[in-house]
């Protein structure tokens, strides 16, 4: 008679575990592009192959806008419309993207607009902005939320439809409701999808502020940036390129880290 032995334990950790770690060959390889790129950046200021001023300059000009408290006023200004804006068009895009992704008839009604309007830039929604809504703040934080609503509506529309459909049989078989299949198989398998589009989003509503800010702002890193160019301040420029650039990076490492907790049962390479 045959004999059925359990497989052994191994004491290593699968795949997808491993790969939700940055080990430190990693956090090296990052801390050596960022002096590559700083070395770079100082060997063309130093060789004036372009009128580009070097990272001492811009340092320096950096200090000065942080020590009259300039910069850290315009960042918080940016900062807010960004995560307004990014906010809004995500808590819009999600229902809608589930909607069309879930039910025929919203897919038929509504991904025409939505195929529509992503081939108009959300820049050039600014002037009709501005007509509608004044120079306030309501259309800069509108002009942000259609780039992130765009970006991720399509995201949570791609994780519903791609959802694997032996999963959602599996669950008819075993009793399940379709509320039941669109709680525990949709929105678990569409989650990875989503946070993709948050952060497609995210990235998106970075690259508007700066034209938001010209609707009348009195501050914020765009508007410094544009008052810096009619005065030809380039280390101004750059300080507000730089701090957009990290601020970004921020906030798109929090939502990765978000990302990895939420979706730690998926495989990764």
């Amino acid at each position: 008679m045959a004999v059925i032995t359990a497989p052994k334990k191994t004491s290593a950790a699968p795949d997808g575990a491993r790969s939700t770690r940055r080990g430190p060959h990693a956090l090296l390889l990052n801390l050596a592009a960022l002096v590559l790129g700083i070395a770079v950046w100082a060997l063309v200021a130093s060789a004036q192959l372009a009128d580009v001023p070097g990272p001492l300059s811009v340092a320096s000009r950096a200090g000065e806008l942080l020590g009259d408290g300039t910069l850290g006023q315009d960042a918080l200004a940016s900062l807010r419309r960004v995560f307004l804006g990014w906010a809004l068009g995500t808590l819009v895009a999600v229902p809608v993207g589930f909607l069309m992704g879930w039910y025929t008839l919203a897919r038929g009604l509504i991904e025409p607009y939505i195929q529509f309007f992503r081939t108009i830039p959300p820049l050039a929604m600014i002037p009709l902005a501005i007509v509608l809504m004044g120079i306030g703040e309501t259309p800069k934080i509108f002009v942000i939320f259609l780039a992130s609503f765009m970006s991720c509506v399509v995201a949570a529309f791609q994780g519903v439809t791609g959802v694997d459909s032996t999963l959602i049989n599996a669950a008819r078989v075993l009793g399940a409701s379709d509320r039941v299949i669109f709680l525990k198989v949709v929105v678990p398998a569409a989650t990875p999808f989503i946070l993709v589009g948050m952060r497609i989003g995210l990235g998106s509503s970075w690259a508007t502020v700066v034209a938001a800010e010209i609707i009348g702002a009195d501050k914020g890193l765009g508007y410094e940036m544009m008052h810096a160019q009619t005065y030809y301040d380039i280390p101004t420029i750059f300080v507000g390129l730089i701090c957009i650039g990290v601020i970004g990076l921020v906030m798109d490492r929090l939502l990765l880290l978000a990302e990895r907790r939420l979706t730690g049962w998926q495989e990764r390479r």
